[in-house]
């Protein structure tokens, strides 16, 4: 059965001691309302309009995601009681036909030859997604969701993440340093940081298409960061998980005592 997983893929502090940390993640498709309320992270999900609808299909099949707790119906939000073994084996049934059915109508839209980001909408719920999040401040999200009242899904995704996050040793980064994801120590070596910067952004945008993992083809990664900046609007969210290093402990946007590639391209369009 599906678990939530994260893996910190770079960590950072500067002088101050602020800490920039930048995950991969992978949750239950059917919490991402509850994670999206935590605004001070910095993210790009999954989507469902831009990954095709039979490797959707695929995905949700091996993925094979279910509740992680089978709580009894009561008053309130939280489900403090788990149903019997013989209801819980009944449930267990339930979700899987209802997922086969989505799957039966999905294939349907799939032969009307209805567009993914409509078939994808009836899978969602029996689907995991990939997140990539950057954020100076983790410890509200730790506090509230790593907590006996959390739903279990999310506190399972937050528990998985505060051990990642606790075994992580951060790197020191002197003032105008850069947080660079995704990108390997040969690479740093040989490339000019606005090279590296470009190249970082195409590889946490592909998020959206899953096929980030391995991806390394720099030239279309810098097309990629190209093609992002000059969209009529720009589409900016993945230029937010690259940032420098301040002097300060000053707050910039969503981040503390760094500021974020997007940061400074939207107050240069802004002069």
């Amino acid at each position: 059965m599906f678990q939530p997983t994260a893996q910190v893929i770079a960590d950072s502090f500067n002088q101050n001691g602020d800490r920039l940390t930048t995950f991969v993640v992978k949750f239950h498709r059917f919490i991402l309302a509850e994670w999206n309320t935590h605004r001070v992270h910095s993210k790009n999900t999954s989507s469902s309009r831009a990954i095709p609808a039979t490797k959707m299909i695929d995905l949700l099949l091996e993925d094979d995601v279910f509740p992680l707790f089978w709580g009894k119906n009561q008053k309130g939000m939280v489900a403090h009681e788990l149903l019997e073994q013989e209801y819980i084996d009944q449930a267990i049934g339930v979700w899987k036909s209802a997922r086969e059915q989505a799957i039966i109508h999905a294939n349907a839209l799939i032969d009307l030859k209805a567009h993914k980001q409509i078939v994808n909408r009836l899978l969602e719920p029996f689907s995991a997604c990939t997140v990539i999040c950057t954020a100076t401040d983790y410890q509200n999200f730790f506090s509230q969701r790593c907590h006996v009242d959390a739903q279990p899904e999310i506190r399972a995704l937050a528990e998985a993440m505060k051990a990642a996050y606790d075994a992580s040793e951060p790197v020191f980064l002197s003032v105008g340093k850069w947080h660079i994801p995704f990108i390997c120590p040969e690479e740093k070596a040989g490339s000019a940081n606005s090279t590296l910067i470009k190249i970082s952004v195409g590889r946490c945008a592909r998020v959206s298409y899953l096929n980030h993992d391995g991806r390394r083809n720099i030239l279309d990664d810098i097309a990629l960061h190209d093609r992002l900046l000059s969209s009529k609007p720009p589409h900016f969210s993945p230029f937010e998980h690259v940032a420098m290093a301040l002097g300060t402990s000053e707050k910039r946007a969503n981040f503390t005592g760094f500021e974020s590639y997007r940061y400074q391209l939207e107050r240069k369009n802004n002069e």
